[in-house]
Parts: structure tokens; C-alpha cells; sequence
């Protein structure tokens, strides 16, 4: 079996503002970004590709029904730990393929979408995981190494399998817990 590249990261993968929300103001702007966009108060998320699980966690603490699932085991650990006593069903699979037979009312997807193989076949699931009235997050971005996707492209990726793709610039340094000069967007579609 072939090792997972990102178990590697999963000791020190938190050490990065956004990814381990442990400073107040960059959880709370986390918070004040995502919470909102919740459609009802008790709501039904997967969060794919959710590494050390620091948003599935945020969602389950404010009183959500989260799945996260994740290729690398050792990420899934540290968020099993994470979650300490929430009950967050935590699951090891394939973002591209969920190991899912159940649909949801949010999918959220951060920083995953750019790394598929093929975007365009992953979002074909991913939209299928979605109840009717069901909303797509994604948050991605084009970063200072070159890597990701611009919104435009982001925006018509989504174009080909939903109605709607409503991009917002995520720019904000509490965010991401520093200044930031490159381009990073929450793409909301919920039809």
C-alpha cells in the first residue's frame, strides 16, 4: 500500500493559522464566515477533505450533524482528538469519492477542489451528495506559488453542474491569521 503524502503532514499540519484555528480571532472569523451560511439551525454537513478537522469541528460545536471524511489516517486522528467528546462521524475515504450513500444539506469543501485529478468528475458527486434545496461551499484560492484555481475558473467548474456560484473574495487577515496577496474565495452555490 502506498503511503498516504499527507499523513507526513498531519503533526505539524495545524501549525498554519487557517488550518488549526487555534488563535480566538482567526476561529472566530472562521465562524463568522461559515455560520451564516448554514441554512437551518440544525443542520446535515459533510465536510470533504477535512484533514485535522478543524472546521467539521467549529460546525459540530455550534450544533450541526457533521461527517468529515479524509484519505489520511493520521489526519483523521488528530481530529478524532480534536473533536474530543462531539459526536462528529469521522471517516476515512476518497474526497473525490465519498464513501457515502446518504445526502446532506451542506457540502464543504476547503482548499481540496484544486488538487483533484478531475475537478469536473469530482464535483459531479460531490453536487449528487446534496439534498434539493442543498448548498455547496467551496473555499479555494490561486496561491502566491501558482497552485489552485482562480474563482473564475472555480466559478465555471461549478457553472457546468449547478445554477448559481456566488463568489466572495476572502481577504480578510483574520482569515488566515496574516496579510494576504494572493487570490482566496468561498464559492457559494445553492442551486
Amino acid at each position: 500500500m502506498t503511503p498516504n503524502p499527507w499523513d507526513a503532514e498531519a503533526a505539524t499540519f495545524d501549525d498554519e493559522p487557517d488550518h488549526g484555528l487555534k488563535a480566538p480571532d482567526v476561529r472566530a472569523a472562521w465562524a463568522r464566515l461559515l455560520l451564516p451560511l448554514m441554512p437551518a439551525a440544525k443542520t446535515k454537513v459533510i465536510d470533504l477533505g477535512c484533514g485535522t478537522g478543524s472546521l467539521a469541528v467549529l460546525l459540530a460545536e455550534a450544533g450541526h450533524d457533521v461527517c468529515g471524511i479524509d484519505l489520511s489516517s493520521r489526519m483523521l486522528d488528530v481530529a478524532r482528538k480534536k473533536a474530543g467528546g462531539l459526536d462528529i462521524d469521522f471517516r476515512h475515504g476518497d474526497a473525490a469519492d465519498p464513501p457515502t450513500g446518504e445526502t446532506y444539506d451542506v457540502v464543504l469543501v476547503r482548499h481540496v477542489l484544486w488538487a483533484m485529478p478531475d475537478p469536473d468528475a469530482a464535483l459531479a458527486k460531490w453536487v449528487r451528495l446534496l439534498n434539493p434545496h442543498g448548498r455547496l461551499i467551496l473555499i479555494e484560492g490561486r496561491w502566491f506559488t501558482g497552485a489552485g484555481l482562480t474563482a473564475d475558473e472555480c466559478r465555471t467548474l461549478v457553472g457546468a453542474h449547478r445554477r448559481e456560484a456566488e463568489v466572495r473574495k476572502l481577504e480578510d487577515p483574520a482569515l488566515w491569521g496574516k496579510e494576504i496577496d494572493d487570490e482566496r474565495y468561498l464559492l457559494l452555490s445553492r442551486h
